[in-house]
C-alpha cells in the first residue's frame, strides 16, 4: 500500500477488525497473511473452534502488532462446556432462538456464564495474556440476557485493565446514509441498544461508530461495499470484516463463503489504500483513536 495517509488533523483513524480467526485452518490463514502485511488492526478469535490451538501459536508472534481479541461464539460448532441448557448435546444453538430467549428472559445463565468463562480462559491460556478487546460472533455478546452476564463475568474477571468492547450498534442516520445492508444494521442497533451505556457506566471503553454489514454476496464489489463504511463515521470509528480463505470445513459451517477471498484482494490491494485516502481516513489501533 503507497503514499498512506498519516493520522493527523485532516485524517482520522478507524479500527478494522477481522472477525472469526480460527473459525477454520483457511479463515485462519486469510486473516494472518493481513495481519503480517498490516492490513488489519485487530482480530477477533473463536476459541470454542478446534483450529484454534494451532492458531493460536500462529497469534501469539503478532502481539503487539495488532489487537487480540475473543471473538465469542455461542451460535457455530461445539460448546468448550459440553452438554449443557445451553447446549443440548453440546452443539451450540442458531442465533434465531438464541435472542428469542434472551428476550423472553429463559437463558440458562449459569451454563451461559460457563461457557464465557471457557471461552475466556481458552484464550488466555493459549497466548498468556487476557484479550485486549471482546467482541460476538453474529454479535451475541451485546444480545439481550447474554450482556448482563458477559458484563458480570468481565467485571469480576478484569476488576483493574480491561478489554475493550464492540459496540455493535450505530445511530439510524449514519446507516440510512451508507445504506449497504441498512435493515440488518437498524435491527442490530435495536437489539444491542442498551449494551453500550451499561458496558460504559461499568468502565469499559468502546468504539463509537460502527459499520461493515454485509450479505456476503461474492458478485458484489466489495470496494464499493466497503467505501460506504466510512460514510459518516463516529468518533471512534470500527469496521468489521471477515476475509479468509475457503475450505470444507467453512462451507459446512458458514454461509458467508465465496465473498472472504474477495475482501482478502480488496484489503492487499492499492484500491484499499485509495478509499481510505478520499474518506480522509486510515486504519489506526484501538489505543490510537
Amino acid at each position: 500500500m503507497n503514499a498512506e495517509p498519516e493520522i493527523g488533523a485532516q485524517t482520522r483513524g478507524f479500527a478494522l477488525v477481522a472477525d472469526d480467526f480460527a473459525m477454520t485452518p483457511a479463515v485462519t490463514r486469510g486473516i494472518l497473511r493481513l495481519a503480517e502485511a498490516g492490513r488489519i488492526n485487530a482480530t477477533g478469535a473463536m476459541t470454542n473452534r478446534p483450529a484454534w490451538p494451532e492458531a493460536a501459536r500462529a497469534l501469539r508472534g503478532l502481539a503487539g502488532r495488532l489487537d487480540l481479541g475473543l471473538h465469542l461464539n455461542l451460535t457455530a460448532g461445539q460448546a468448550l462446556t459440553g452438554a449443557s441448557a445451553l447446549a443440548p448435546g453440546g452443539a451450540l444453538p442458531r442465533l434465531a432462538p438464541l435472542i428469542a430467549r434472551g428476550l423472553a428472559g429463559r437463558l440458562p445463565l449459569p451454563a451461559l456464564a460457563a461457557e464465557i468463562e471457557a471461552q475466556l480462559d481458552a484464550f488466555e491460556q493459549a497466548t498468556g495474556a487476557a484479550p485486549d478487546f471482546i467482541d460476538g460472533h453474529q454479535h451475541v455478546h451485546a444480545m439481550p440476557g447474554i450482556r448482563r452476564v458477559l458484563r458480570s463475568v468481565l467485571l469480576r474477571r478484569y476488576p483493574g485493565a480491561k478489554p475493550w468492547l464492540r459496540d455493535a450498534g450505530d445511530r439510524l442516520a449514519a446507516i440510512r446514509a451508507r445504506r449497504v445492508e441498512a435493515r440488518k444494521a437498524a435491527l442490530v442497533a435495536a437489539l444491542t441498544r442498551p449494551f453500550a451505556r451499561a458496558m460504559r457506566e461499568a468502565g469499559f471503553r468502546l468504539n463509537a461508530g460502527f459499520a461493515g454489514f454485509s450479505a456476503f454476496d461474492p458478485a458484489a464489489d466489495y470496494a464499493e461495499q466497503f467505501r460506504t463504511y466510512l460514510v459518516a463515521p463516529g468518533a471512534r470509528h470500527l469496521v468489521m470484516c471477515h476475509p479468509g480463505e475457503v475450505d470444507d470445513e467453512l462451507r459446512a459451517l458458514d454461509p458467508a463463503t465465496g465473498s472472504r477471498p474477495n475482501e482478502i484482494a480488496f484489503f492487499l490491494s492499492e484500491r484499499f489504500a485509495g478509499i481510505c485516502a478520499e474518506a480522509g481516513m486510515k486504519p489506526a489501533r484501538f489505543s490510537e483513536l
